[in-house]
């Protein structure tokens, strides 16, 4: 661990955007303490992957907490039976999982209150995302106000906390041209909302097409493994980005 830089923590759920975004807070100078959450997702595959990127992208710890939203439901990310909404959807869809973010954020400030941190990192996106309102700027501009009122750092030593959300305007295909300028391996990255248990993706979920659609767009081979009889027009363009 190197004590001569800042300390963060980073939100990092396996994927394309908080690995990018891992990457950008270590250009920055960060010493970077990863949280993942096992949060009882379908896609459980990611925990893999995120354990994975830790380790490849050196980060000064990583840890993994169990919260229950599966015991919560009201997501088909939590709940198997529910389907999985066919891309790209319209609205907020079922895939919304009830309060995540403002729970990872919560979970991350209190990890960083323990470190003596003031910065944290989240790949959250208002651009190509699928709708979700935790992922709005508003929102973060909220979190970080809220922040800075509830935290004994924050009454007692005026000490500020800071909420980066340096994706949050980009494209998905800006946010993998920025990851590979800083030499991101997005070959280990798991997006798929429907991944099997080796990380391989659906080629079929949201996450899979705004994730294909970035790499088209950023005019960059696709190093995402998919599952078994997945062919290449399950992640084609849709008659909407063809027009």
């Amino acid at each position: 661990m190197n004590e001569r830089h800042p300390r963060a923590v980073v939100l990092l759920s396996g994927g394309l955007d908080s690995t990018t975004t891992l990457a950008i807070a270590q250009a920055q100078g960060f010493c970077c303490f990863a949280l993942s959450f096992d949060y009882g997702q379908r896609h459980a595959s990611e925990l893999s992957a995120g354990t994975a990127i830790a380790k490849a992208m050196s980060v000064a710890e990583h840890r993994v907490l169990r919260i229950g939203l599966d015991d919560l439901g009201g997501s088909a990310l939590t709940d198997v039976a529910s389907p999985l909404p066919k891309p790209p959807s319209k609205g907020i869809p079922a895939t919304y999982v009830p309060a995540r973010n403002t729970i990872f954020l919560a979970y991350a400030l209190a990890y960083a209150e323990v470190l003596q941190a003031h910065d944290i990192f989240i790949g959250v996106n208002a651009i190509d995302y699928s709708g979700y309102p935790d992922c709005r700027p508003e929102f973060i501009t909220a979190f970080e106000h809220m922040a800075n009122l509830a935290t004994k750092s924050s009454a007692e030593d005026r000490s500020c906390y800071h909420i980066s959300t340096p994706l949050i305007q980009l494209t998905k295909a800006e946010i993998i041209q920025c990851g590979a300028r800083l030499g991101v391996d997005y070959s280990i990255t798991v997006s798929c909302y429907n991944a099997d248990q080796i990380g391989r993706a659906c080629g079929r979920c949201d996450a899979c097409y705004y994730r294909a659609k970035g790499f088209r767009q950023a005019g960059m081979p696709d190093p995402t493994r998919y599952q078994p009889g997945v062919s290449v027009s399950d992640t084609s363009p849709s008659p909407e980005e063809k027009s």
